[in-house]
């Protein structure tokens, strides 16, 4: 079996479980756990040496214990530092006597590593296969990861949690960093006593994860068959799962290692027994491949009935209901139904009836607008499809080009094209002249004092439609503006939706 067959079996958002290695693929300034360590020791000392001392007295039963050497290299590193107040680690000083000052005792070994983790640095080659990456979004239920760096939120947007917040968590669109994150260096677990910490405090969020891995498909990248992170939660999964029942059997057809293979393009699917040492030997599929295209595009392509992004908005009503209010202030009403066409739209509205009755659909054209370009960088071809089922008035501003693109079965796709065209060259008919600038970039629209106000935006709009302007600037405008809602936004996202997209 191949790899899209197989994603193509699934029933269910899939969950990804990412490792150091997806971080090594496509950022400069990524570590393994041994290449971390051995860069803050020659850091500090300037001598390689050093490192391979600590290393050498960290080996048992021919393995070595990353944690002990972890903390003895922290043991060396702090005591370095609080020695040298001003030498070359001042910046983490400063930030160590800062935290003391606030009664926060940090390490100032985990200040380091958040410092050198805290900045992306993406490779070039890979900007494209990032593109694809990102595609899959719409698909993905959470992210598990014990990777450091902010990689994951960077590329998917989703919310980081560390320690007890996953416990509060909303599984769908968040990142759930088991081993802590850059951003809170007293929530990194590298050392020794960080794991024992961790495995006296976390069962409970342990039995959160275990509730996703029973009910989702389990997507490992970064990691090698033997890594100890997968080892570790199979072995938590069958202390709870009798090894031979139907549920075990489900979840190991769940479960996919990715394992990367130099320049492999294979797809193919093959079975491979881990021995969890003291358990029984554990079957999971595995594909061996360079080829992360194929199974970003397969995942991005799984035909769901419901995207994911779209219940992380149902569950944020859900949890609106809950608090009995909404953002706004205004109250939350539930309406119990077996007709849901009986019910007036509302732009929340949770629908509760018949299982015979119930559709997946949008009423409200507008929220098309407004997350036009998460839809757009997703590919959501699932929910574009709904934009035959909702009314769009003949007077709304609605960009379609791009979404024609991506779905090319609309069969609003042609009419809506026409709508768009004329309402652009209608609008900008009727602009005063003061707004056709020769300016090439739009700072100098905003900082030109003959344009008022009110005429920034129409202004960038007459500099877009007659190419003054670069395409990729008037992007950044668009996704920078606060209110996704308000019309100059749906003015100019048409504009630029058109001249983008319009071949």
């Amino acid at each position: 079996m191949n790899i899209r067959e197989f994603i193509g079996q699934y029933r269910n958002h899939p969950v990804l479980f990412v490792g150091a290695g997806v971080s090594l693929r496509y950022l400069n300034n990524a570590h393994t756990w041994d290449g971390l360590l051995k860069h803050i020791a020659f850091e500090l000392t300037g001598n390689h040496e050093f490192y391979l001392d600590i290393k050498a007295g960290c080996q048992v039963n021919g393995k070595y214990d990353y944690t002990t050497v972890a903390t003895k290299l922290e043991q060396a590193f702090n005591a370095a530092l609080s020695e040298d107040r001003n030498g070359k680690f001042k910046a983490i000083n400063d930030i160590f006597y800062q935290e003391m000052a606030q009664e926060n005792n940090l390490s100032r070994f985990k200040i380091y590593i958040s410092q050198l983790l805290g900045q992306l640095d993406y490779k070039e080659d890979k900007r494209e296969e990032l593109a694809e990456l990102k595609k899959i979004r719409k698909n993905i239920g959470s992210v598990i990861t014990t990777n450091y760096d902010g990689l994951v939120e960077d590329v998917f947007g989703f919310e980081p949690l560390v320690g007890n917040d996953i416990l509060l968590s909303n599984p769908y669109g968040s990142v759930y960093k088991i081993h802590g994150c850059h951003t809170d260096p007293s929530k990194v677990i590298i050392t020794e006593d960080d794991y024992s910490h961790f495995d006296d405090k976390y069962e409970l969020i342990r039995a959160q994860l275990l509730s996703i891995f029973i009910h989702n498909p389990i997507i490992f990248m970064g990691y090698g068959i033997g890594d100890e992170n997968i080892k570790s939660l199979l072995k938590t999964i069958f202390t709870y799962v009798e090894p031979n029942s139907e549920d075990a059997e489900r979840i190991r057809n769940n479960f996919l290692l990715v394992e990367f293979e130099r320049d492999s393009q294979s797809h193919e699917i093959s079975e491979h027994d881990i021995d969890l040492e003291g358990f029984a030997t554990i079957r999971i599929n595995k594909v061996k491949t360079d080829d992360f295209n194929e199974i970003y595009k397969s995942l991005s392509d799984l035909n769901l009935p419901v995207s994911a992004m779209d219940i992380r908005k149902v569950q944020s009503i859900v949890k609106d209901i809950y608090s009995g209010a909404s953002d706004d202030g205004n109250s939350i009403k539930v309406n119990i139904t077996e007709d849901i066409d009986s019910l007036n739209n509302s732009d929340k509205i949770l629908v509760i009836g018949s299982a015979k009755s119930i559709t997946y659909e949008h009423k409200n054209a507008s929220s098309f607008m407004s997350d036009y370009f998460d839809i757009v960088e997703e590919s959501n071809h699932q929910l574009l499809q709904l934009i035959d089922k909702i009314y769009i008035a003949s007077a709304q501003w609605f960009a379609i080009y791009a979404f024609d693109l991506i779905y090319p079965e609309l069969e609003k796709a042609e009419v809506l094209k026409e709508q768009q065209l004329r309402k652009i060259e209608d609008y900008l008919a009727g602009l005063p002249n003061i707004i056709e600038t020769t300016h090439c970039c739009l700072q100098d629209i905003f900082d030109d004092e003959n344009i008022s106000r009110t005429n920034k935006i129409n202004a960038i709009m007459w500099s877009t439609w007659n190419d003054n302007v670069a395409l990729n600037d008037v992007e950044k405008c668009l996704q920078s503006m606060p209110d996704k809602k308000g019309t100059d936004y749906r003015r100019l996202l048409c504009v630029w939706d058109y001249k983008k997209f319009n071949s």
